[in-house]
Parts: structure tokens; C-alpha cells; sequence
């Protein structure tokens, strides 16, 4: 399920709009004036490999993301602002030797942002959890949990995080949800749910949990007051159908139409987004009659997904080397935007709903990569490259800028 990625480069993109000429004398002017200001890029490139694009709308203030490098065993602090992006720290995490990989995979930030939590996939024989200290990432504390955790999330008032064991690598039986207390790290619940489950998402009000389960066509509901299954749903093409309590039995692989990998609920949580990544299209539930409500076209492999606080909804393209954002409702495409390397994994929204940040694991020698969306003029601005494979990414905070 992953691919692993080496290498380095880097590149610089720039984009400026001129207003019509209406002499030749000032045409050359503006050519002179153009040339001067690649002069000065280049220079800048040289100064600072990467960059993001100059624009006079560009951030006013400074937005600090973590991601995860999975091949590299990095957590990956960046800095994104006037200045453009640049790496403010990088950490090794995990147990296992250097020459064993760990396996970071999945990241969140605590609402009062004063931790991260990092699941690492690999261990002997299970993963784990870990707390860090915000900033400096100091290992606080880690867990134990079961066969390769990945994807998590995290309670509103930051009591609990919630992981899928995707058990990616062991045998197709089903797994499970664990419910980790923050404070202590310690599991209160593993939730048995279904067979390699992935993309843990709670909905807004944090009364519920829902995960895909990829190897099973389905979608699970976890009840967070009583931390067990109430329902779930059948994603098969023309087999679509709610269902309360857990499931039970399992799918055939032959059978599987949707494999669904990430779970994206409503920013009003009266529907479920659901990335049917075999099928290259979106499921979306309606949560209050837990029916199939419609399904539209997505991109070749749409992996993660994310939703803006207007709604919109962005969804990264594995197989496509893109990222898409849709109209939820009408299941328009509102732009289709190139990454710069292949395997495109997560994707978060900063608070103040301005910019999506996508991270790309790579392939072969490539390292990950980082790009930056503005999300007014659903451009690409900023790209960064990274340690090996970039999976999970999570927003941390803002910071003024002071001259």
C-alpha cells in the first residue's frame, strides 16, 4: 500500500499578468524591467531553493504545518509566509534501529495546540502512538497499538484521538479503531470494525467517528459516547445499503467495486463524504437516513479528502498526480491542479480557509513534497521538497509577522 521514495530536487515557478501596451517604447521598457526581475528570482533561488510565487495577495502572515515523511521516519515542521516556505525543523521518530523503518503515517494537532500526535505504522510486531511537544518535539509519551496504525483524529477538547489499524501488511481479517486517552496515551478501546480501515474522521460535534473500510466496501460509524460500532454502510456499486450495528462477515475481494480509503463528513455532518479510490468516484451519504444520497466523478485514484470551511471539498488524486476541488453538492470540478511529483497523499485547510496544503509521497528517487494551494485563486503557490514519502499533514498554527 506504500511506496517508497528517495532523491532530491527543486524548482521555482513564477507568474506575473501585464496590462496591455500601447507603444512599442514601452514595451521595451517592461522587457527590460522583466528581465531585471528574472534576474533577481534567480538570485533568490540560489539564496533559498524553495520558494513560493510571488503574488501582491500573496500571505500576510506566517502558517506552520507538520507532516509526516513514512519512509524517512521524519516529523516535518514547515513555515509558509511572505517569505515563502522553507523547513523550520525536522525530528527522527520511533523505536526500531536506524536502517528499520518506523513508519510515521498519520498526524494530528491538538485543538489547543500544545501537542502533536503521530501514529507509526511499523513495530515488533505492532505500531503505536506518540506525544510530542508542539515546537520543539519532545517525546512526551507513546502507546502500543495494533497493526499498523495510520490515519487519526482527534476529540474537540483533545481528551481522545482515534486510530485506524489499517493492518496493511498482515493477514485480510478485520481490525480495528483505537480510542487513546491523551493524557496518560493509554487505550481505553480497540473497536473491532473492518477489514483495513482508513481515513478516521469525526464529524463536527465529535459525537461521531467514521472510517473507511477499504478491503470491505465500507463505511463504519463509531459512537464516541459509548466507543462502539452503531452502524455502517455498504459502498459496493449497486449494492449500496445502511445498516445498523457492526458488520459482520467480510467481502470478497472479486466483489469489491468502491475500496474506499478516507471518510470526510460535512462541515453541518448531515452527510458523509466517502473516496472510492477503485471506482475514481465520491460516495455521499446522507447521514439522518443513512442512504446512498448521489455519487459524482472524481479523480483517477482520489485518496484523502478535506473540506473548507465554504464547503468545498478537496481531494487528492493518488493515482493522478493531481488534486481536485469539487462543489460537494452538485459535484462540480472547480479546478484540477498538477502536483509536482506522483503518489498524492493528504491534504488540510488552514483555519482562516486560505490555503490547502497537500503532501506528495513521491516515487522511486524522489523525495515527498509539499504544495500550497490558494484557495481564492485555486492556484498553486508554494512547493516544497521533503524527507521521503509525505503522508499525513496536519495544520499547527499562525504566527504575526513583525518587520
Amino acid at each position: 500500500m506504500n511506496e517508497d521514495t528517495h532523491g532530491n530536487s527543486s524548482s521555482f515557478k513564477k507568474h506575473r499578468e501585464y496590462a496591455a501596451i500601447r507603444c512599442a517604447a514601452f514595451t521595451i521598457c517592461l522587457a527590460l524591467l522583466t528581465t531585471l526581475a528574472a534576474s533577481t528570482s534567480l538570485r533568490s533561488i540560489a539564496a533559498q531553493p524553495q520558494s513560493a510565487s510571488a503574488s501582491e495577495t500573496g500571505p500576510t502572515q506566517d502558517y506552520l504545518v507538520y507532516v509526516v515523511c513514512e519512509s524517512a521516519d521524519k516529523v516535518v515542521l514547515l513555515r509558509f509566509g511572505p517569505k515563502g516556505i522553507k523547513i523550520e525543523r525536522q525530528t527522527r521518530i520511533g523505536l526500531l534501529p536506524m536502517g528499520d523503518i518506523n513508519g510515521p503515517h498519520g498526524i494530528a494537532v491538538s485543538p489547543d495546540k500544545e501537542y502533536v500526535y503521530v501514529s507509526l505504522g511499523h513495530g515488533q510486531p505492532n505500531g503505536s502512538a506518540w506525544k510530542l511537544k508542539a515546537g520543539t518535539d519532545e517525546v512526551i509519551r507513546y502507546t502500543p497499538l495494533g497493526l499498523f496504525p495510520a490515519t487519526m483524529d482527534i476529540s474537540r477538547d483533545g481528551e481522545f484521538i482515534y486510530v485506524a489499524n489499517a493492518n496493511f501488511h498482515g493477514d485480510m481479517v478485520p481490525s480495528s479503531i483505537s480510542v487513546v486517552a491523551t493524557g496518560e496515551m493509554a487505550e481505553v478501546k480497540r473497536i473491532t470494525t473492518c477489514t483495513m480501515p482508513h481515513g478516521s474522521r469525526l464529524n463536527p460535534q465529535g459525537t461521531k467517528d467514521y472510517s473507511a473500510c477499504m478491503m470491505d466496501d465500507m463505511l463504519a460509524e463509531v459512537d464516541t459516547h459509548k466507543f462502539e460500532v452503531s452502524r455502517y454502510f455498504v459502498l459496493t456499486k449497486d449494492k449500496e445499503m445502511g445498516m445498523t450495528g457492526a458488520p459482520h462477515g467480510q467481502m470478497k475481494m472479486s466483489d469489491l467495486t468502491c475500496v474506499p480509503t478516507w471518510a470526510q463528513p460535512s462541515n453541518d455532518s448531515a452527510e458523509i463524504y466517502v473516496a472510492c479510490n477503485k471506482s475514481n468516484d465520491i460516495a455521499v451519504i446522507d447521514v439522518a437516513s443513512w442512504k446512498l444520497s448521489r455519487r459524482f466523478p472524481a479523480g483517477n485514484g482520489v485518496y484523502n479528502l478535506a473540506m473548507t470551511k465554504d464547503g468545498r471539498l478537496i481531494a487528492t488524486n493518488k493515482r493522478g498526480q493531481s488534486v481536485s476541488v469539487f462543489d460537494p453538492k452538485t459535484g462540480k470540478e472547480l479546478a484540477n491542479l498538477p502536483t509536482k511529483r506522483k503518489v498524492v497523499h493528504g491534504a488540510v485547510v488552514s483555519p482562516d480557509n486560505r490555503y490547502a496544503f497537500i503532501s506528495v509521497e513521491g516515487v522511486g528517487t524522489d523525495p515527498g513534497t509539499v504544495e500550497v494551494i490558494d484557495l481564492q485563486s485555486l492556484k498553486t503557490v508554494a512547493k516544497i521538497d521533503v524527507p521521503e514519502q509525505a503522508a499525513g499533514i496536519d495544520f499547527w498554527k499562525t504566527e504575526a509577522v513583525h518587520p
